[in-house]
């Protein structure tokens, strides 16, 4: 099986993996799955597993499955996932320790793979499906710098700060992300929506890297939510609607969900 030599870091492994490399027109897109061990709230949460497959090799699975997609690299700073990437031959990185966040591991390897667009997909939603990429890539029109998806929100979810809130003008641009329950419905009309938004993101390569650039901002502070850092700065956020709710695992209890809608899906 030949490797694929990338210059990136002397730790890097690439392999021509079981994930297809697929014609994608002039656009090459490349999703990066950030993939972190040293998970507070549930221990090696990458590794756990959901119906018999590691998280990790569900949520790799999915994006493999999007037509649109280049490649698929599991990036991450832990010899264990590393090696199981290397067993199944699956494209995978190491990456450092200095990473901050996801999205700054996601930046390291892109500082070595070639793309128009790089596509964030968390390693912690084994609920992923091909369908959220697909919707994902959809907004990357001409012009568009960031993108990102969401979907009708859940009533139990409305006034959950853990599930974060999108407000967009008609055009699709977000206005504001925020724990809180947004827009606030002062009048109790019954027909206001409100929509959940989940956390894939796709940049162009100039704005992944001004936003690694950038200082942490007062909003992304203060929301705990990095994508305000782009407003912040005066960079629109486009996002695109999609039916598929996720659930991004940080719990025991969220790892029992997710199996229950797996199997309520047929999806195991």
């Amino acid at each position: 099986m030949k490797r694929r030599e990338l210059a990136i870091t002397p730790f890097l492994f690439c392999l021509e993996s079981s994930c297809p490399k697929l014609e994608t027109g002039s656009m090459r897109a490349v999703a990066i799955i950030p993939s972190r061990i040293a998970s507070t709230r549930l221990p090696r949460k990458p590794l756990r597993e959901i119906l018999g497959k590691p998280m990790i090799q569900r949520v790799y699975e999915a994006a493999c499955a999007c037509k649109g997609l280049s490649d698929v690299i599991v990036a991450t700073d832990s010899a264990e996932i590393f090696a199981l990437c290397q067993k199944h031959g699956w494209n995978a990185c190491m990456t450092s320790e200095e990473c901050r966040s996801g999205t700054d591991r996601v930046r390291e390897v892109a500082l070595g793979v070639k793309a128009d667009i790089y596509v964030n997909v968390q390693g912690d939603e084994p609920l992923a499906r091909p369908e959220h990429l697909d919707a994902l890539l959809s907004i990357m029109k001409p012009g568009v710098k960031v993108g990102t998806i969401y979907t009708p929100c859940a009533a139990e979810d409305v006034n959950n700060p853990n599930a974060v809130k999108i407000v967009t003008a008609l055009n699709g641009r977000a206005l504001y992300f925020s724990r809180a329950t947004i827009p606030f419905n002062r009048d109790h009309h019954g027909d206001l929506r409100y929509f959940k938004h989940l956390g894939f993101y796709a940049y162009t390569p100039e704005a992944l890297e001004q936003f690694c650039q950038w200082p942490e901002s007062e909003l992304e502070r203060s929301e705990r939510l990095e994508q305000l850092r782009f407003l912040d700065h005066g960079t629109d956020i486009y996002a695109a609607e999609t039916p598929f709710d996720t659930v991004g695992v940080d719990t025991e209890d969220d790892l029992r969900r997710v199996e229950q809608i797996l199997r309520s899906q047929g999806r195991e």
